[in-house]
C-alpha cells in the first residue's frame, strides 16, 4: 500500500499553496473581504485540487517509469523498482479524480470546470500520442499552465461571478513557465550527460544547457512583463515591489546553477531559508502596498506629459 501512496506524491500538496494568490487577487479587485471569505469553500477548494493534483501524479510516475529508469535520483521510484501492477494504479488515479471533483463541486460551478481542466492537462501532458512534455518548449508551457489554473481555482474560491484580468493570469502563467524551465535547467547540468538526459527526457534531446536558460530568461521576462502592466494599472503602489521581484528571479536563477540544485524540487524550496525569507520580505511588502497609499508615485499613472519652465 505504501508504494502506492508514495506514487501519488502527497509530500507535493504544498504546491497546491499556488491558489494563495488568487485569493489575494480577488480580495484585492473585487468587492469581497477578507471576511466574506467562505472557509468550507477554502478548504474543500485546497484539497479538492490536491486530489486533483495526485490523480495526475499517479498517471505521471506509472507512464514516466521507462525513463525515470535513466535518472540519477528517480529511477529509485516506486513504479521504477517494485512489482507495481496497472489494474491498481489505475483505481487509485480513479479514486482521486471522484474525491477531487467531488470537492471541487461542493465549491462552485466554475471551480469545478477549472478542476477538469487541470485534469485534461494532466492527460495531455503525459498520456500518448500527445504527450507534451516530449515535445521541445511546449513541455513547458503545458506543464506551466497549472500555474494559472491554480491561480483561477483561488479566485473562484472567493467569487465566481468574474475572472482575474489577463494580465496577472499570463503572468502568472509565465511565471509558472520560468520555474518549469529553470528546474530542467537544474535537471539538464545535474545529469551532466546529453546522452543520457534524452533517454530520460526525449525533449532532452532538443535541449541544451543555452537553450534551457535562454527559455527560462524569456519566460521571466514576459512575466515580469505582464504582472508589470497588472501593477499600474489596478494599484500603483505595488511598483515598489518589483525590485525585490527581481531580485527573487535572479536569486533563483543563481540557485539553479549550483550542484544538485533545488530547483530541480520545487516542492522543497520552503526549505531554503534565505529564498524563503525572500519571498517573505515581498509578501509583507505588497501587505503594505496593499493599505497604504503613496501620492508621490500617482503622476507615474498619468498620461499627460509634465512641462518643464525654462
Amino acid at each position: 500500500m505504501k508504494k502506492y501512496i508514495k506514487i501519488a506524491r502527497l509530500d507535493h500538496w504544498i504546491k497546491q499553496f499556488f491558489i494563495m494568490p488568487g485569493v489575494a487577487v480577488a480580495l484585492l479587485l473585487t468587492e469581497h473581504s477578507l471576511t466574506d471569505i467562505s472557509l468550507f469553500n477554502l478548504f474543500f477548494g485546497f484539497f479538492g485540487t490536491c486530489f486533483i493534483a495526485s490523480a495526475n501524479y499517479v498517471i505521471n510516475e506509472w507512464l514516466d517509469a521507462p525513463f525515470d529508469k535513466f535518472h540519477p535520483v528517480k529511477k529509485n521510484r516506486p513504479v521504477v523498482t517494485e512489482n507495481m501492477q496497472l489494474k491498481w494504479v489505475l483505481v487509485e488515479y480513479a479514486i482521486f479524480i471522484v474525491f477531487g471533483l467531488f470537492f471541487s463541486y461542493l465549491v462552485n460551478r466554475l471551480f469545478l470546470y477549472t478542476s477538469i481542466v487541470l485534469l485534461v492537462m494532466g492527460v495531455i501532458y503525459n498520456v500518448k500520442p500527445i504527450r507534451s512534455k516530449d515535445i521541445v518548449y511546449f513541455d513547458v508551457i503545458s506543464e506551466s499552465i497549472n500555474n494559472m489554473l491554480r491561480l483561477l481555482m483561488g479566485w473562484f474560491i472567493v467569487t465566481s461571478d468574474s475572472i482575474p484580468p489577463s494580465s496577472i493570469l499570463l503572468g502568472y502563467w509565465m511565471a509558472g513557465a520560468y520555474l518549469m524551465a529553470t528546474k530542467r535547467f537544474a535537471e539538464y547540468r545535474m545529469i551532466g550527460n546529453p546522452e543520457t538526459a534524452g533517454l530520460y527526457r526525449k525533449s532532452f534531446v532538443k535541449y541544451t544547457e543555452k537553450k534551457l536558460l535562454a527559455s527560462s530568461i524569456f519566460y521571466a521576462l514576459a512575466s515580469t512583463f505582464c504582472l508589470g502592466v497588472f501593477l499600474v494599472k489596478y494599484r500603483i503602489e505595488y511598483l515598489l515591489c518589483i525590485p525585490f521581484v527581481f531580485l527573487l528571479f535572479a536569486y533563483y536563477s543563481a540557485m539553479s546553477l549550483d550542484n544538485d540544485s533545488a530547483a530541480q524540487k520545487p516542492e522543497k524550496l520552503y526549505k531554503e531559508k534565505k529564498l524563503m525569507l525572500l519571498v517573505l520580505l515581498i509578501i509583507v511588502l505588497f501587505i503594505i502596498c496593499t493599505f497604504c497609499n503613496f501620492d508621490f508615485l500617482k503622476p507615474l499613472t498619468s498620461s499627460a506629459l509634465i512641462k518643464l519652465e525654462v
